[in-house]
Formats: structure tokens, sequence, C-alpha cells
């Protein structure tokens, strides 16, 4: 194997997959950072710029099928590759005269982090692929929110790459420890870390995730220090940073792109944009891997269909009652519930809408 694609997370899964591609003299690269629809990939020797192909960009169109950072996708380069280019740089200038590739295929992805797109269209769009490990990053200031953890919890299970809570800001916190226990079954089966990013030796404890060849991405709102936690694992000022609004008590949008991070020694870490908002895609049948405590209650009720109201010999409401179970927890599970099957039917919508026949043009063929 090329030691420069294991140092970017190549593995035997996705030579799997290079077979129905064996006769098109392509080659693997990860995409390493995007601007639209132009790409920075990396071919274990050398970066490329890349675009798309017509045909794969015609496709992907149809069918949302667009690379994401941290996909693998097969290239055929346009010049030799310049070893001159290294895994450190950062997304180049479209205007220079570095070497070019050409996108021909997309690789089947082993995870994925997704939301359903901003605003009112219904489409997928992926955070942040092939990850090993997502770092859930949130502050313990004013706006520490466990409802919000529990939906970026839910997203990361639902991917495939294992969560971990890390809890920056600790230094703000009265009390790191209790904010930890507090998560309860928030975090229930998942590591969760008090940090402080201001004392780079609080961050010892996230090194252990960083291993050769393993992508740990960092997803969280903005203004939680994500980007101040990168610096510090780098041991250089790479990404730039921000301050909070006193004012608000949010963050402001500094990190304007996702984009594949090289670690000295092997490894990578994927920063992401802050998220003003995480809209769920995917299934309601499961969030029962975030919500185990729920489901398993849920499941011991009299009726299959309990609404968990006012029916009889509800396991619900009599953890409720006796104050095993969190009441805002319980109404943060209904509303994501609820979400997701509004999201199905609108997905149901979209496809009838996309495969109903135009009426017929009557105007065709007459003269004025």
């Amino acid at each position: 194997m090329n030691d420069g694609l294991s140092r970017l997370g190549w593995s035997a899964f996705f030579a799997a997959h290079l077979a129905p591609h064996a006769a098109d003299g392509l080659s693997p690269a990860r995409v390493m950072a995007q601007e639209k629809l132009l790409y920075i990939v990396h071919i274990g020797t050398a970066e490329l710029e890349a675009e798309l192909s017509g045909r794969f960009c015609h496709e992907a169109e149809r069918t949302g099928g667009y690379p994401a950072v941290g996909d693998w996708v097969l290239v055929r380069p346009q010049e030799s590759a310049c070893p001159s280019r290294n895994l450190q740089s950062s997304i180049c200038n479209p205007e220079s005269s570095a070497d070019r590739a050409i996108v021909h295929a997309l690789l089947p992805r082993r995870s994925g982090v997704s939301r359903k797109e901003p605003g009112a269209k219904t489409a997928e769009q992926v955070i942040a692929a092939n990850i090993d490990t997502v770092f859930i990053v949130a502050g313990l200031d004013r706006d520490f929110n466990p409802r919000r953890l529990e939906r970026y919890v839910a997203t990361v299970l639902r991917s495939g790459a294992t969560p971990v809570i890390v809890l920056n800001k600790a230094d703000l916190h009265s009390n790191p420890a209790g904010a930890v226990a507090g998560l309860g079954t928030i975090a229930a089966g998942i590591a969760v870390h008090a940090v402080s990013a201001i004392g780079a030796s609080d961050l010892a404890v996230l090194r252990p995730y960083l291993r050769p060849g393993e992508t740990v991405a960092f997803i969280g709102s903005s203004g939680v220090g994500k980007s101040t936690i990168i610096n510090r694992l780098l041991g250089v000022e790479r990404q730039q940073t921000g301050e909070v609004s006193r004012a608000v008590g949010k963050g402001r949008h500094v990190t304007t792109r996702r984009e594949l991070i090289p670690i000295p020694g092997g490894g990578l870490l994927m920063d992401t944009p802050g998220l003003r908002e995480l809209q769920l895609w995917g299934d309601e049948t499961e969030l029962g891997a975030a919500f185990g405590d729920v489901a398993a209650l849920a499941a011991q009720c009299r009726f299959r269909d309990c609404r968990h109201e006012a029916e009889p010999g509800c396991a619900v409401r009599a953890a409720l009652e006796s104050g095993d179970l969190d009441p805002e927890r319980l109404r943060n599970y209904e509303s994501m519930q609820r979400e997701l099957r509004f999201l199905k039917k609108r997905q149901r919508w979209t496809k009838m809408k996309k495969h109903q026949p135009r009426p017929p043009d009557t105007h065709r063929g007459e003269t004025e």
C-alpha cells in the first residue's frame, strides 16, 4: 500500500472498491478542501487542484452525489505531480500554476456526518466524510445547551463515526466535573472530556484519539473554540479564531470552509464552520441510539402505539413521575421524532413531484 495514501486514511475498505475502475487508469485521491466545485485533492505524493469531469458533474447534479471534504475520489492528473507541494499546504489559488486533476468517480463512504441542507430545500448536506472520531465541542459558558448536545450526539451516532464530547472553556465554569456528571444519559457510552483550550496541557487528554491514518472531525456551534483547540493540538496558529460576542454570547463564523489538516506524525484533523442550525437527516428509528433510555422505556409500555400521555401502563410516564426521566429530554426526543417524520413526508412529496409528468404544451406549433 502507498505509504502516502496510508497516512491520509486509505484502507482495505476503499481498495475493495477499486476493481470496477481498474482499467480506467485513475488514481485514488482524498479531498482535502473545497471551494464550491473546486477541490484540493491529495494523491499521496502531492496535492492537486481538481474539478469534476463533465459527466460526473452532470450525474452529481442529478443525484446530489457531489464529493465532500474527506471523501476518496478517483482522478486523472493533468500533469506530473509536483513533489514540492506537501500535506501541510492549504487550499490553493485557482490562478496558480499548480498541477491539476479531473475527478471521474466517487468511492463509497465508510462513514458520513450529514444534516438536512439549511433552508427550504429537502436535500442532504454531508458535513464530514470518512471520519473515525467526531469531537462534539460545546462551550461551558452561558451558551451551553444540553438539548443541542443531544441533537449533535444523534447526528454523529447515525454517521458510523465514534462520538466524543469535548466540553471546552472549563476555566469559565465553577464545577466542570459536575457539568460532565450532569450530562447523564445524554452521554451514555460516550467519552466526555472537560478541557480549556487556554492551557495546552488540558488538551493532552485528546491526543490519544489522533492516531496515524485516522481522521478526527470537529463539529459544534460558532464560538465554542474548535479552531483554538486545533491550533493547540497542532502547536501552531494555523486556524483563524475570533471572539465571542459579549452582547449575545454567541460566536462569529471564523472557519469558513471544511478542510482536512494533516498532523505531524500521522492522522488528520477536520475543522468545520460553526453550525447555526443542525437540521436532522435520516429516519426517526435511528434516534434510538442517542435516546436508548427513552426507547427502552417505550418498549415497556402496555400499548405498542402508546403516545405517553394518559394511557394506562405507560412506562415513560411512570419514569417521568418518579424522576428517572428528564421531561426536557423526552420533549426533545419527541420533537426530533416529529422533525424526522416531517422530513420523510417532504422527501416523498419531492420524489412524487420530480416524477410527475409535465403537462403538454398546448401552444406548441401555433402561429400568430
